[in-house]
């Protein structure tokens, strides 16, 4: 194992610790929600809502059945009343009259308005009727199994009835009875389109309050969402969601969180001192470690070979050493809030054409600058000069030796931009989310050999935004990366 390889795996195992303490950011506005199927308030919605309708449609169907029922049963008895009394005066009229006339002085004596009353006897020979409302229709749907119902004869509504007749107990046949109730079942097809239409209307204003009901009593919660979304790393020692109308069930939710967040701030605060401690610690004696092995390598001539490989690995690695702690005291200083940033209007063609030959000179690498135009932005100098040389350093480590590098500066609207443009091995997508996390590298055998930490990026990103800017990264496997800068003018 390297020289100080532990040192390196504690911290990236403190890393993923402070990540657990990371809360993202949520913009100020307020985002505009749309419909989504798998949350809390549509599907209360949806279900309040279907139970609404299948009670309503309930009530209404039953409504609606026992009108008709009523109807059929008034009218069903007054027909049964006139057929009881029809086989008694068939035989008082057969004792004076021929059967064919007492059967119809009874047809006519019996009838009664909107009632139809015809006679067919048992060997199908003789058929009366009483007036022309007796028609052949009429007469083939009183043949059907009759049932106690509303039966639609043309456009006329009728309840049948039908019976047998008797003399001196010997049967003359079936008497049919057709009572019309087409002006009633009209007003009852009334009644039932209106009741629809008011059970209809009372749905969608049951559906609507129910709706802005649930919404409501779900705010708290969004609230909670937005608020709990919006806290920083920075913040969590502040934070503490205040929800006075809420329910009892969030107000304990919402305890619980507060807890839970003073207990990640008090995480955050005792890991970025431990970092911010052991690396200002450290890099006091390994720097005096550093010295003396340089001034041994210059000093003794009488050194073989291995003496010499052997010191130069151990300077080598306390340098890198030396480096990774320094970028752990900065990036320590950025999350408490000590990074003090001297912003001034600098001319960015000038600053990146110094970087551009410094780096040049030490990498010994084509590094190409375009500019149309002189742009200014509100910067701290050093700073930005430190994010791009980070930026070059990642480019000439992740590009072959005759390959150009391109630094770009434009202006677009009211911003100043600087994009550093390499031709190398390119970042898969998968990783792009994730480069400007803190030690996190693509690939972690180049990485080896290349020297790297994964803290690069990460302090550039934190310097850029801590002056108000953005970085942003687009990158193609195998055909290279380009990381732009916004920056404010």
């Amino acid at each position: 194992m390297k020289p100080f390889a532990k040192l390196q795996e504690t911290f990236r195992q403190v890393r993923q610790r402070l990540t657990l303490a990371r809360f993202p950011r949520l913009r100020s506005e307020t985002r505009q929600r749309h419909l989504d199927p798998a949350s809390l308030q549509f599907r209360l919605t949806l279900e309040i809502s279907l139970l609404s309708i299948l009670g309503l449609s309930s009530v209404a169907a039953w409504t609606s059945w026992k009108m008709q029922q009523l109807l059929i049963t008034t009218h069903t008895q007054q027909v049964e009343y006139i057929a009881s009394r029809f086989p008694r005066d068939v035989e008082l009229y057969s004792d004076m009259l021929p059967v064919a006339e007492g059967l119809q002085k009874t047809i006519d004596n019996v009838s009664v308005s909107g009632l139809a009353i015809w006679f067919k006897s048992a060997d199908g020979t003789m058929t009366l009727a009483k007036s022309s409302e007796v028609t052949a229709e009429l007469m083939s749907s009183g043949e059907m199994p009759l049932k106690p119902q509303v039966y639609q004869v043309g456009d006329r509504y009728m309840i049948l009835y039908r019976g047998d007749v008797k003399t001196k107990n010997k049967p003359l046949g079936k008497v049919y009875m057709a009572q019309d109730i087409t002006a009633e079942q009209h007003q009852l097809i009334a009644a039932i389109q209106g009741l629809t239409a008011v059970c209809i209307l009372a749905t969608l204003a049951t559906i609507l309050a129910i709706a802005m009901r649930i919404r409501r009593s779900l705010q708290p919660l969004q609230e909670m969402s937005r608020m709990a979304g919006a806290i920083s790393a920075a913040d969590l020692n502040n934070a503490q969601l205040q929800l006075n109308h809420a329910p009892t069930e969030v107000k304990e939710l919402a305890q619980t969180f507060n807890l839970m967040l003073s207990r990640l701030g008090d995480a955050w605060d005792q890991q970025r001192q431990f970092i911010g401690n052991i690396s200002h610690e450290l890099r006091t004696p390994l720097t005096v470690v550093s010295g003396y092995l340089q001034s041994l390598l210059r000093r003794s001539s009488n050194l073989n070979d291995y003496q010499r490989e052997a010191l130069e690995t151990a300077g080598a690695e306390a340098d890198r050493t030396i480096k990774l702690l320094q970028d752990l005291l900065d990036l320590a200083r950025a999350d408490s809030g000590y990074t003090r940033y001297h912003l001034a209007p600098i001319l960015l063609n000038d600053l990146v054409s110094e970087v551009a030959d410094l780096t040049g000179e030490l990498g010994d690498r084509s590094i190409q600058i375009a500019a149309t135009v002189n742009v200014e932005a509100m910067v701290d100098r050093d700073r930005l000069k430190q994010v791009l040389i980070n930026l070059l350093d990642n480019a000439i480590k992740y590009s072959q030796a005759e390959k150009t590098i391109d630094l770009i500066v434009e202006q677009i609207d009211k911003q100043a931009i600087i994009r550093v443009r390499d031709r190398g091995i390119g970042i898969p997508l998968q990783d792009l989310g994730r480069i400007f996390e803190r030690f996190y590298r693509v690939d972690e055998d180049r990485a080896r050999t290349t020297g790297g930490y994964g803290l690069g990026l990460a302090i550039a990103k934190t310097l850029v935004e801590g002056m108000g800017g953005k970085i942003t990264v687009r990158s193609t496997v195998g055909e290279g990366s380009e990381f732009t800068i916004f920056l404010p003018k």
